[in-house]
């Protein structure tokens, strides 16, 4: 039988990484062109660097429920042998599948946070109007946000099938 304690644990740490992601891709940096008071460089001023501390945030909490899932589970190739059977063809088809969806939904927090951190610096001899500020994608952080639910959802799955496997490979013992 699955336990309620570590659904809710998952659950409640991929909704933080979630909310996390939302908040990050809402407070993105952005940048305003500004001429240097001393020369005739222009520059770029970001605004406030939070959108990288959130999407740092998402990402460990999101590795947290991970972490957590595969602790319980195992990571499906250590501990005793399952009962042959739907449950463990299933647990292993998700097993698979929310790796993947955790790698995506990682690279856009890791590669959104990076990339919101880095800011240009002087850019030379140009007029205000040729400086662009380069600022992070709109929509990396929202794409972490959607693989963060889908990976929430696969190992929900994931853990109960794994679970449900688990429970009956007593009868798998000779007699």
């Amino acid at each position: 039988m699955a336990s309620k304690v570590v659904i809710c644990v998952i659950f409640i740490f991929d909704l933080i990484a979630f909310g996390l992601a939302v908040a990050a891709e809402r407070r993105r940096s952005t940048g305003v062109v500004k001429p240097d008071q001393y020369d005739e460089r222009t520059y770029c001023v970001y605004n406030s660097d939070i959108s990288t501390w959130y999407g740092v945030g998402g990402f460990l909490f999101l590795l947290a429920s991970q972490a957590l899932v595969m602790a319980f589970t195992r990571c499906l190739c250590c501990g005793s042998v399952l009962k042959p059977g739907g449950s463990r063809v299933w647990a292993i088809i998700l097993f698979f599948i929310c790796w993947v969806t955790f790698l995506i939904a990682e690279a856009c927090f890791l590669a959104g946070a990076a990339r919101n951190a880095y800011h240009t610096k002087y850019r030379g001899y140009f007029s205000m109007h040729d400086l662009s500020c380069e600022t992070l994608r709109k929509g990396v952080f929202a794409a972490g946000a959607a693989f963060t639910v889908f990976t929430l959802i696969l190992n929900l799955f994931y853990y109960t099938c794994y679970a449900k496997a688990k429970q009956d490979r007593g009868n798998l013992l000779p007699k």
